[in-house]
């Protein structure tokens, strides 16, 4: 099952972080990062545009944290993360719509036949959740277009 896309940004480069990093780790990296480049930390004689680089970075780092820090959200993001690698890994067979699946109202999914005679599934209670589907017999995966 895959997540909505929080973002294209890699939140554990902007901490130096890595993702088997404890919540403790993240926090520490944070904290050491948000107050080198915290606005009300900076030096008076840096130069106005080193400011705001400073202060962008800044902002990163804090988005970093509030999606790192929080367990719901980081799992959501790693989830995401491990989603773009699967499209850059796997084979991508095919882009399909929903609409387009077979509906099987008995067990509440979405089908469709694979060229190995496999089938891709998505049960309802996944259709706003899933963007991937891997197919049931072989390795092959179809992306879901909403």
């Amino acid at each position: 099952m895959a997540c909505e896309r929080i973002t294209q940004k890699d939140w554990y480069k902007i901490l130096g972080a890595k993702p088997s990093d404890s919540l403790a780790e993240l926090k520490r990296k944070y904290q050491k990062l948000a107050l080198l480049y915290h606005p009300d930390k900076q030096k008076a004689d840096v130069p106005a545009g080193e400011v705001e680089k400073r202060v962008q970075r800044f902002i990163e780092i804090d988005q970093a944290w509030k999606i790192l820090g929080n367990e719901e959200t980081k799992k959501e993001y790693d989830l995401q993360q491990r989603e773009d690698n699967l499209t850059n890994e796997w084979p991508l067979h095919a882009q399909v719509y929903l609409e387009d699946m077979s509906w099987n109202e008995d067990e509440q999914c979405y089908s469709l036949s694979c060229r190995c005679g496999g089938n891709y599934t998505v049960f309802k209670s996944e259709t706003k959740d899933i963007s991937l589907v891997c197919c049931d017999t072989c390795s092959l995966v179809i992306e879901i277009l909403h």
